[in-house]
């Protein structure tokens, strides 16, 4: 079983990998008075992490939320 999942990783790792190297072309992104110029596969990059952050605090202040709602007075 461990060689599965070392061939899953590199099979992810290759994908991930010529992923980036076919999206290096620049993108300008603007927010405001804010332009920044970066390549493609960097800002999918940011913004996947960017996700992860903001979707675990969500969860995390729902479940706080329905917690303090449920709890009894």
């Amino acid at each position: 079983m461990r060689y599965v999942y070392m061939a899953l990783i590199i099979v992810l790792t290759a994908v991930i990998v010529i992923f980036m190297l076919q999206n290096l072309r620049l993108t300008t992104i603007s927010f405001f008075a804010v332009s920044l110029t970066m390549p493609l596969a960097l800002l999918i990059f940011l913004v996947y992490v960017l996700g992860m952050f903001t979707g675990g605090f969500i969860v995390s202040l729902l479940r706080t939320w329905l917690h303090g709602a449920a709890k009894k007075t």
